[in-house]
């Protein structure tokens, strides 16, 4: 059993908020038929993956539904509006609205007139939303269709490839230099949306193994055994009500996950991801969870609401197994409310569904060793004893939520640049709180629900303090500038660093080594023009580049060089694990400065106002005056793309050549991707 509790330990450890990349649920076939010799019809079929749906263009519900722009061309015009097949209506009652969607494989069809005696192509676009199971993409993608002269031609053009990015078109037109804008380049095409589903997969056992740590707690491992022999003792149906007893703790949670994802719900995502309010909210309950698990104080429900469940415990029936149940949550919320709130707070930034997956997953690990050791009461005998191991497991929680206050207190620090937690400091206070930890579990601090322990008798402790110093060793050469890959995703970006000795000897290289014909530093031949908003923005490991996108478009013109788009953010964890995975790798440093011109969008930063020369509008008109803004908008209203990290490689003008590519942690598929966006930019000029 104590090894299981190191495991749950190590399950919440490891639970961390994962930036989700955007699916690619849909696959889009092209062709046009002629039905006459001045008219033609245009076929859009949609592959739709297994359990997915696809919101109608005449959608009257909340979902986006799907648009087809074409491009006005005198070759044509449109005769009538799109025709859609029959679409699957449900009434959602959340909504109070009906909705249409569609599922499977379907056919899209526009007719068109036909104004010339030549071939010609119909450009445009088309987007939409596509949903499964409360998670939702955004659907986009470009269109190019080959419109024939003769009746019977049947012309197939630009289907994606399972693999890569590239876009088929009809044989001998050249293809190197355009990509569609929605299928990764390098990795699979599904890899986003497989990404996508483990994490919730993980997130639901991770839950679990907090119902299981909230489990061991003192106020409710204890209540095992009474528990199972107070339906031991039911004269009818004693184990059916040890089910209803274990079903109805799942209920109750479930309940309250139903209310979080209705309070919080989807959109909530962008505000914990960049509002400075939520983040540190959320930092001081978790600081107060902290204090309430060390046993300082604890945190109750008012006293009439447990009297007023115990009453109705003696009920007839099922009802009364059920408010049994319910006593057993309102009393142990002292303890299990730390770890609930753990769970609960980590699905905020997620999808409608996650926190409703966090509670039937802690509510699993809660009720399910009730139910179970109720319908074989005899395996009672393998439990241990309750002591002082379940206080010790208390205490452990209790550092590790004060550590991760310090997650929630970075974000807003990142994007509102206020200086306070940068790399250093954040790592001090880790370095602090992990040896307290170690030193705690050799004996040598004690909390107020401790007893002394004068002579270190406990072998698992003993263990459990060499790896906790180990971790602590390893993260005091990151107070130098080490780069600690291993929980990079965790920690400030390494630019925020006021010491770092790699830095250091990297300028001295270049200074000493470095220098071109021109007498110009080889790793800073792009900056033309000195990088606006630099004194507040940096890029890691000596990387020299732009964070605005129009100064980036102009430098690539310049040198006629292709673009690496990072869109990226400060709250981003996966954009700093692959920073430190990857592009600290000295062969993906030289294309940055050699072959590419880098151009870094933080679409979260808060703070930093835009010089005028720099001013865009938005779909409205109205001026965008903010950076972050700015960045946001290209994201969305360019690029399609709501995931960070997320990277493409465009050409001077902005047109994509390569990518999305996403989180990618190996180094050769990375390079590779690089230079597929390279040789498409050699290819086209």
């Amino acid at each position: 059993m104590k090894r299981l509790l190191s495991v749950c330990f190590l399950l919440l450890i490891l639970s961390s908020g994962r930036s989700q990349a955007i699916d690619s649920p849909v696959k889009w076939k092209y062709a046009a038929t002629l039905k006459s010799a001045t008219e033609a019809e245009l076929q859009f079929t949609a592959e739709i993956k297994n359990d997915w749906h696809l919101y109608s263009p005449t959608n009257p519900g909340w979902e986006l539904p799907l648009e087809f722009k074409f491009t006005p061309s005198a070759n044509y015009q449109l005769f009538g509006n799109i025709k859609e097949p029959k679409a699957h209506t449900v009434y959602d009652s959340l909504q109070a609205s009906y909705t249409k969607y569609f599922s499977g494989t379907v056919t899209f069809r526009q007719t068109i007139k036909i104004n010339t005696d030549k071939p010609f192509k119909v450009k445009g676009s088309l987007s939409g939303q596509a949903c499964i199971e409360g998670r939702c993409t955004q659907i986009t993608d470009q269109f190019e269709i080959t419109v024939p002269v003769q009746a019977d031609a049947l012309v197939q053009v630009m289907e994606p490839e399972d693999s890569a990015g590239t876009i088929l078109e009809e044989e001998g037109e050249d293809t190197a230099a355009k990509t569609s804008i929605d299928s990764p380049s390098v990795v699979e095409e599904s890899a986003s949306a497989q990404d996508a589903q483990s994490s919730l997969w993980w997130f639901f056992l991770t839950s679990i193994g907090g119902g299981l740590i909230g489990l061991l707690m003192p106020c409710v491992f204890p209540m095992i055994p009474m528990t199972v022999s107070f339906f031991m003792k039911k004269e009818k149906n004693g184990k059916l009500h040890a089910i209803v007893y274990g079903l109805s703790i799942v209920v109750i949670f479930v309940i309250f996950g139903i209310i979080l994802a209705a309070v919080l719900g989807p959109d909530f995502a962008n505000i914990l991801s960049t509002h400075w309010i939520p983040n540190v909210l959320f930092a001081i309950i978790f600081i107060i969870f902290a204090l309430s698990l060390f046993g300082y104080f604890e945190i109750r429900l008012p006293n009439k609401w447990v009297n007023s469940s115990a009453k109705n415990e003696q009920r007839e029936g099922f009802i009364g197994t059920f408010f049994m149940a319910l006593t057993l949550v309102l009393v142990s919320f002292s303890c299990t409310l730390p770890i609930a709130g753990a769970v609960a707070l980590n699905a905020a930034g997620g999808s409608f569904m996650k926190p409703i997956i966090g509670m039937l997953g802690f509510s699993l690990g809660i009720a399910l060793p009730f139910t179970f050791f109720a319908l074989f009461p005899s395996l009672l005998k393998t439990l241990p004893k309750s002591g002082g191991w379940m206080n010790t497991l208390k205490v452990v929680l209790a550092f590790v939520e004060l550590a991760f206050a310090l997650k929630f207190l970075n974000v807003p620090d990142q994007t509102y640049h206020w200086g306070i937690l940068d790399r250093e400091v954040y790592l001090a206070f880790w370095i602090v709180i992990f040896s307290l930890l170690g030193f705690y579990l050799l004996g040598k601090i004690r909390f107020p629900a401790d007893t002394e322990y004068p002579i270190q008798k406990n072998w698992f402790r003993f263990l459990s303090s060499i790896f906790v110093f180990t971790f602590v060793v390893y993260m005091i050469p990151g107070m130098f500038g080490a780069p600690l890959k291993a929980i990079s995703g965790w920690l400030p970006p390494i630019e925020t660093q006021d010491f770092s000795i790699p830095d250091i000897v990297r300028e001295e290289v270049q200074t000493a080594s470095f220098f071109s014909d021109e007498g110009q530093s080889k790793e800073t031949a792009t900056l033309i023009e000195t990088p606006h908003y630099a004194e507040k923005l940096h890029l890691p490991y000596g990387i020299q580049g732009y964070f605005d996108y129009d100064q980036a478009l102009r430098v690539a013109q310049k040198l006629n060089r292709p673009i690496f788009l990072d869109l990226t953010g400060h709250g981003c964890t996966n954009c700093r694990k692959v920073e430190a995975s990857v592009w600290i790798d000295p062969r993906v440093k030289a294309k940055f400065a050699n072959e590419l011109v880098v151009a870094t969008l933080y679409v979260d930063d808060k703070n930093i106002d835009l010089l005028p020369e720099d001013y865009i509008a938005n779909k409205e008109g109205e001026k965008i005056t903010k950076l972050g803004d700015k960045n946001m908008f290209i994201s969305l209203e360019k690029y399609h793309q709501n995931s960070q990290p997320c990277y493409l490689i465009l050409d001077p003008d902005g047109e994509v050549l390569a990518g999305p590519l996403y989180s990618e942690l190996n180094v050769e598929r990375y390079l590779q991707f690089l230079d597929q966006g390279i040789q498409a930019f050699k290819s086209k000029n």
